[in-house]
C-alpha cells in the first residue's frame, strides 16, 4: 500500500470513527449551513439585482456576494452551535429530547440572529410562516382545534392576499422593503408605459 492510497483510508478510518461522531457531525453541521444558506440566497439574491436595482453591475455583484456571504455564515454558525449545545446538554443534563431541542435552539437563535437586518429578518419570517402551519397542523394532531371536511386554504390565501394589498395600499412603510419593491414592480410599474417597448419588453 503506497503513501497515496494510505491517506485516503487514515482519513476515512478517522472520520468513520464512532468515537469521532459528535465532534464531526457539528463540523459538517457547519458545512451542511454554509453551502444550502449560500445557495438559497444567491440565486434569490441574483433575482433581486437583475430586477429591483438600479445601481452599476461592480455595486450589484458586491450585493450578491455580500448577502450570500451573510447567509451561509448565520445559517453555517447556527447549525454548528446548535448541534455542539445540544451536544453538551444532552451529556449534562437529564432534560427531554423536545425540551432539550427547544431550549438548544431559543439560546443560539438569540445570539446568531439577534441583528435585525434584511437576512435575517427574511429568515425570521420564512420560519415564521413555516411554524404557524406547523403548529395549526400540531393542533389538529392532538386534538386542541376541531377537525372540518371545508376546505381550509382558500379561506388562507383570501385572507392572506385581502392583508397584504391592504397594508400596501395604505400603509406600505409596515411593509418588508423586498416585499414592498416586488409590489410596486407588479401594481405600480404596471400602470406605465408610453410605447409598445416598456410596455411588452421594459418594465
Amino acid at each position: 500500500m503506497n503513501f497515496m492510497s494510505i491517506v485516503p483510508y487514515a482519513i476515512n478510518s478517522f472520520l468513520n470513527d464512532p468515537s469521532c461522531h459528535g465532534t464531526l457531525a457539528t463540523i459538517k453541521g457547519l458545512r451542511q449551513g454554509i453551502v444550502y444558506g449560500a445557495k438559497v440566497r444567491f440565486a434569490h439574491s441574483v433575482v433581486q439585482a437583475f430586477l429591483f436595482r438600479n445601481e452599476p453591475w461592480p455595486q450589484r455583484i458586491r450585493f450578491i456576494i455580500r448577502m450570500t456571504y451573510l447567509h451561509g455564515k448565520n445559517l453555517g454558525l447556527f447549525v454548528f452551535c446548535y448541534k455542539s449545545l445540544r451536544t453538551i446538554v444532552a451529556s449534562i443534563f437529564g432534560i427531554s429530547k423536545p425540551l432539550r431541542a427547544f431550549i438548544c435552539a431559543f439560546v443560539v437563535g438569540y445570539f446568531v440572529f439577534n441583528s435585525h437586518n434584511s437576512i435575517n429578518e427574511q429568515i425570521i419570517l420564512y420560519l415564521l410562516s413555516r411554524i404557524t402551519v406547523g403548529l395549526a397542523r400540531y393542533a389538529l394532531k392532538r386534538s386542541w382545534l376541531p377537525k372540518t371536511e371545508r376546505p381550509v386554504f382558500p379561506w388562507l390565501a383570501a385572507f392572506v392576499w385581502g392583508v397584504v394589498l391592504w397594508l400596501f395600499e395604505c400603509h406600505r412603510e409596515t411593509l418588508q422593503p423586498s416585499l414592498t419593491r416586488s409590489m410596486v414592480y407588479l401594481y405600480e410599474n404596471s400602470d406605465r408605459w408610453s410605447s409598445w417597448r416598456n410596455f411588452l419588453i421594459r418594465s
